[in-house]
């Protein structure tokens, strides 16, 4: 649900039991859109349920776990009475093992986001006050210090969401305002007083694929804008190729019904003019890196709504344990916290997203081969004259490119498969889902080193086409896409350090800058 936010010129999404996309949670992440839990007494009365029943229990001598007793394989150790409410602060003390880099304010942000989400279903016995402190933190921008290994994908995200459990309660330490800070001080700046977790708080908080579930939202937003920009890529490198236009031809598309595929042949169609297909002279096939780019990047664009199913689904879910049925007053216990379709997602789109690395990396091969690139200059060098004789254009960006592209294909071994029996064998089937959604986070990085790479060199091999051909002619989107990358790229002539050419556009990248299709 959207609704204004006064405040800001941000938009709010509402939190509490509808259905959440993606987009609401990278909005989050990015500062596009502040979080707003549910004013709606109905919605409040239904969250308060759970924690009213769970107190009833704890009354009556009810045996929960993770709340009467110890974790994990620990169930069978009764916790004494007077001992209930440390329970939670154990939890998440004992996790604050994690190690590696931390993940980085946007990263946080989602995670804070979607296990918000997870909370407000009303399914995990947690008081009003809980979904309202992560909401507190996340408008105070005091985000956790989350480090980023130590997720086996089931008991769902332990370590990692200790973090947000203990600065919850005022401990560890915070990100603000780009710096670190310990918890205890920044929420008292903040005027937030720290939480204490009620007894199945702290496992409600770290007991579900949040951080998982987040990294795979982030994720899924780069790979759909990747679709689209490798497409306008592989058209300015078939013009630049004196390529066919014909190999995209709708009726040849139309006899392989895979939408996604046909989706990116269309839009090759718009950014090529048609008089490119009917020149003599041409090659009658061109080479399998742009003729079955559709192909190629078909797959990932018909993986796409699969992927986002799953993300979605579990975004939208109760992914604790046990699950709290107030309403039927039951205890129900499960494995909601195992992340095998996100595992399952992040693990077929680094795939799908290498894939395109590849592609790009081909056919920056050809356009940089004066055998294959059809009365282009050598590595693309712009200088003429004496000079031209040690100049050598793209000569080391096209190595750079290479290495990247082979790094993401090294990184496609799916990490689902690798499943360690943990915790005294009561965790002995484990999805792995962050490490795969993390996986697929480098795999786009390094992907978009090769896209940056890509864009530098098609620009030139275009700018060198419409030089060698003046009267070829650009279609509009080409023409337009030209005139945006020229603002930011000069033309390589005399040869010149790349790397801050390779930095602007990365950024550009990032904020998706350019728009491409509809």
């Amino acid at each position: 649900m959207y609704l204004a936010d006064l405040k800001t010129s941000r938009r709010a999404v509402q939190f509490d039991r509808s259905r959440l996309h993606i987009e609401d949670i990278v909005d989050i992440a990015h500062g596009k859109a502040s979080a707003m839990l549910s004013t709606e007494p109905e919605f409040r009365a239904a969250i308060a349920r759970g924690a009213d029943f769970l107190d009833r229990l704890l009354r009556e001598d009810g045996t929960i776990y993770g709340v009467t007793t110890g974790y994990g394989d620990s169930c069978t150790v009764t916790i004494p009475a007077d001992l209930v409410a440390e329970l939670p602060h154990h939890l998440y003390t004992y996790h604050g093992c994690g190690l590696g880099g931390y993940l980085n304010p946007a990263q946080t942000r989602a995670v804070m986001a979607t296990r918000l989400a997870s909370l407000a279903k009303g399914f995990s016995g947690v008081s009003v006050e809980l979904l309202e402190q992560i909401a507190r933190l996340l408008d105070a921008g005091l985000l956790p210090l989350i480090p980023s290994e130590g997720s086996v994908g089931a008991s769902g995200d332990l370590t990692p969401l200790s973090y947000l459990a203990a600065v919850l309660c005022g401990e560890r330490e915070v990100w603000h305002d780009g710096v670190h800070v310990p918890a205890a001080q920044a929420l008292g700046a903040a005027g937030i007083r720290p939480l204490r977790l009620r007894p199945k708080e702290g496992l409600a908080i770290m007991n579900g694929t949040a951080v998982m579930t987040a990294l795979a939202c982030l994720a899924y937003d780069r790979a759909a804008y990747l679709a689209q920009l490798t497409t306008r890529i592989t058209a300015m490198a078939s013009f630049a190729l004196d390529g066919n236009a014909h190999h995209f031809d709708e009726t040849l598309f139309s006899v392989k019904p895979h939408p996604g595929m046909q989706e990116v042949a269309a839009w090759l169609r718009q950014d090529l003019p048609a008089g490119q297909a009917e020149r003599n002279g041409k090659r009658l096939q061109d080479r399998y890196s742009i003729r079955c780019a559709p192909h190629v990047i078909g797959v990932l664009a018909d993986a796409l709504p699969f992927f986002r199913q799953a993300i979605e689904n579990e975004l939208n879910s109760a992914n604790d344990n046990p699950i709290i049925d107030a309403d039927n007053e039951r205890v129900l216990h499960g494995g909601h916290f195992y992340g095998g379709h996100i595992a399952f997602a992040m693990d077929g789109m680094k795939n799908a997203v290498a894939n395109l690395a590849d592609l790009l990396d081909r056919q920056m091969a050809l356009l940089v081969d004066s055998r294959y690139n059809h009365g282009l200059p050598a590595n693309l060098s712009g200088m003429e004259g004496p000079r031209a004789a040690i100049s050598h254009g793209l000569k080391a960006l096209q190595i750079s490119a290479s290495a990247w592209t082979a790094e993401a294909l090294k990184l496609t071994m799916p990490a689902s498969v690798f499943s360690r029996s943990t915790e005294c064998h009561n965790q002995d089937k484990v999805s792995m889902g962050t490490i795969a959604a993390r996986d697929c986070l480098r795999v786009l990085e390094l992907t978009e080193q090769v896209v940056a790479a890509l864009l530098i060199t098609v620009r030139q091999g275009v700018w060198l086409r419409c030089r060698l051909n003046p009267a070829q002619p650009l279609a509009p989107a080409l023409a337009q896409m030209m005139e945006v990358l020229s603002a930011d790229i000069a033309p390589i002539e005399e040869d010149r350090r790349l790397e801050p050419d390779l930095r602007v556009l990365l950024g550009r990248i990032d904020e998706q800058y350019w728009n491409l299709y509809a």
